[in-house]
């Protein structure tokens, strides 16, 4: 079993960072490991526990989240992903963030989905990385999957679909660990099997999920599994 990543959740609002530890903590490969609500706290939480992944705000009371990254060792910025997590839109913000490393930006507010989105991103960015050798020379496709950022990548529900639920439907999949019929995925998440098979048709045309058919005496039956 793949171990989890390990999250710290930098936020100076105490009732948004519950919210982000909540749904971080819902995510199979991830668990948070700390909370810090200034800018102090987060230098010392980040080089004492070293976490895999940062949600860092900018705005925070005694000094900034990209001040919190100028102020860390040069060490930990190879080997700590950061996802900004911000009201800070300016162009100034986010060249500087840029500049910093950060390749995971979101503009507040923003949808749940578009979090978990990023998470997923960061995850098969981490994985990319387990499975190469060190010393061991990448290809093209290895490069981008290491380098690149979610955020051509998200797309959203279309319409009559829900952001919660297409949530719920991508969790019950990656937790079923193997290829399912849209009917077994609806007696597990309580939905008609006609509703779950919309969300799953969606999250194949994002590349979140895999159709296989599978063929038998009769008509194939698709089967879907999870694709991070």
């Amino acid at each position: 079993m793949k171990p989890k990543l390990r999250v710290l959740i930098v936020e100076d609002d105490i009732g948004v960072a519950l919210i982000n530890r909540e749904f971080v903590s819902s995510h199979q490969g991830f668990t948070v490991v700390g909370e810090a609500h200034n800018g102090t706290d987060a230098v010392v939480l980040i080089e004492r526990l070293r976490p895999d992944v940062v949600l860092l705000d900018f705005y925070l009371p005694d000094f900034s989240g990209l001040e919190v990254l100028s102020r860390l060792s040069p060490d930990l910025g190879g080997a700590m992903e950061v996802i900004a997590v911000t009201a800070a839109r300016d162009v100034e913000s986010v060249r500087a963030a840029r500049a910093r490393g950060v390749r995971h930006y979101l503009v507040k507010p923003f949808m749940a989905s578009a979090l978990f989105e990023r998470l997923e991103e960061v995850a098969r960015q981490f994985d990319t990385v387990r499975r190469t050798s060190r010393g061991k020379l990448l290809d093209q496709r290895s490069v981008d999957a290491i380098i690149a950022s979610a955020s051509g990548r998200y797309a959203p529900p279309p319409k009559g679909l829900s952001e919660v639920t297409l949530q719920r439907v991508h969790l019950a999949l990656q937790a079923a660990g193997t290829d399912v019929s849209a009917a077994e995925l609806a007696k597990l998440v309580g939905m008609s099997r006609v509703g779950v098979r919309r969300y799953l048709e969606h999250l194949v045309d994002v590349g979140r999920a895999t159709l296989t058919p599978r063929y038998g005496g009769g008509r194939p039956e698709n089967r879907y599994s999870s694709s991070s």
